[in-house]
């Protein structure tokens, strides 16, 4: 058996595959014609309206475009029909056929092989075989998708849509049908004697008398149209050229404004840095050079000069060339103060080495120079080089003592806190030799302290700082 005649059946618009009605596999010719007669009756009308329409295509021409719509879906659903699958492919209640329709008569052979002298088990068995009813099904929906615009087989959800759809077209046509019957009755009835026509033609003479005086009304309209169309071109050349003048104003207003911001921009970076340099000014003005090249402070009980500390004690010794570092700063302090003051020392010249500072003692033409260094040699040396240290401190103590006195003749309010009187100062000595650790960095602290009091009268400066005493007073404000 062919496999065209035996292909499974789905519907040609949902594509969902079709059972085989068991009525099918056994169709009486006039069964046949009776499907077969309205889809003939169609195509003969379509033909007869449009004669240059060739004839439809046979069955067989049909059969291959139906063959590869019923290609194999991928899920299948099963779908069962309660009737026969063309149940709803009757023709219309109101449907008669014109006299040009001809069938195509089906014979027996083209639905049914032809009959065998069988056994009636036999022919049962074949009429209910699946190839069979197949075969019967797949020519009889080539013939009938032949014959009409419609291709077949359709489910029954397919179907309704179909004749929904239809039904509504046969609506819309009944609707047009009775529009041009009604309009033609219209005019029909429409038609006037000779005074009608003559109330016809007075009116159409008057309605171009109209139309006369409406065409004078429109050229004199037309004219003022022109006129004012001018004014309007002139009145859009002098708002162009007044447009290129706001254009150029606002060109030279924005260089100007530009202008006007660059001198802005210049006078506020020069007054910041006026206010800058003003206020450095200001600082440099208050600021106190000798306090902070001369940083004198305390550190317990001994004082201190630019952190070196003067003085020695049992608990706490100190190295000899930090003391000596320390000496060479403080002599230094006292000859930049004097410089300053443009004061000359009496007797005594200061010579600042660093570590290895001296005083010279002027007497006439001779000089005697003291060491203002120690050591920490032992024997006759150490003794020899304590005794000139000694008389440098001496010297250092009565040049301070000079320097404090010509200070509080320019300042009657200035009065030093200690007393300086011959080798000592307060109530402690300042020589080396012969004298307590303890009452040695004393003095060197009131010596200090003395030498704080001398730089604030210098730098005319207000900034208050402390130094300790032993029995833990402060000094009095000092830079």
């Amino acid at each position: 058996m062919s496999t065209d005649q035996t292909r499974p059946l789905f519907c040609q618009r949902c594509r969902q595959p079709l059972r085989v009605e068991d009525s099918l596999a056994d169709l009486k010719p006039s069964s046949t014609d009776l499907l077969i007669a309205p889809l003939e009756a169609e195509e003969k009308v379509k033909q007869h309206s449009n004669p240059s329409t060739p004839n439809a295509p046979s069955s067989d021409q049909k059969s291959e475009p139906i063959s590869r719509r019923s290609a194999t879906v991928n899920k299948v659903n099963h779908t069962s029909f309660t009737g026969p699958a063309t149940a709803n492919l009757r023709p219309k209640d109101n449907y008669t056929a014109g006299p040009a329709e001809s069938f195509v008569m089906l014979s027996r052979s083209q639905i049914a092989p032809p009959v065998v002298s069988q056994k009636p088990e036999d022919t049962y068995a074949r009429n209910n075989s699946m190839s069979h009813r197949l075969k019967v099904a797949n020519k009889l929906f080539d013939i009938m998708s032949a014959k009409s615009d419609i291709d077949h087989p359709m489910c029954q959800e397919c179907t309704d849509i179909l004749l929904d759809n239809l039904r509504r077209q046969l609506e819309d046509v009944s609707r047009e049908r009775d529009c041009y019957i009604e309009f033609l009755k219209k005019v029909s009835e429409s038609k006037i004697d000779e005074a009608g026509e003559e109330t016809l033609r007075k009116e159409i003479e008057e309605l171009k008398q109209t139309e006369d005086s409406a065409n004078e009304v429109l050229r004199s309209t037309e004219a003022e149209r022109d006129a004012l169309q001018e004014e309007l071109e002139e009145l859009e050349a002098e708002s162009k050229k007044l447009e290129e003048e706001e254009e150029e104003f606002w060109q030279k207003s924005n260089e100007f404004q530009l202008k006007l911001q660059a001198f802005h921009n210049e006078r506020d970076s020069i007054n910041m840095k006026y206010d800058h340099d003003a206020k450095q000014y200001e600082k440099l003005q208050k600021t106190v050079v000798y306090n902070d090249t001369f940083c004198i402070g305390h550190s317990g009980p001994f004082g201190t000069i630019n952190g070196f500390r003067l003085g020695r004690l049992n608990s706490q010794p100190i190295e000899w060339s930090e003391i000596n570092a320390a000496m060479g700063q403080t002599l230094l302090l006292l000859y930049t103060v004097a410089n300053k003051l443009k004061f000359q020392f009496k007797t005594y010249r200061l010579v600042p080495m660093g570590s290895f500072s001296r005083i010279d003692k002027i007497d006439g033409d001779s000089v005697v120079s003291y060491e203002l260094y120690g050591s920490g040699d032992f024997a006759i040396n150490r003794m020899f080089l304590n005794r000139r240290f000694d008389h440098a401190l001496v010297a250092l103590l009565n040049c301070l003592q000079q320097l404090s006195d010509f200070a509080e003749q320019r300042d009657k309010s200035l009065r030093l806190p200690y007393r300086i009187n011959k080798d000592r100062i307060g109530d402690a000595s300042i020589r080396l030799q012969f004298n307590q650790d303890e009452l040695w960095t004393r003095a060197l602290k009131y010596m200090l302290t003395n030498m704080k009091w001398i730089l604030i009268f210098a730098s005319r400066g207000s900034v208050a700082l402390g130094l300790a005493d032993d029995d833990g007073s402060k000094s009095p404000p000092a830079m």
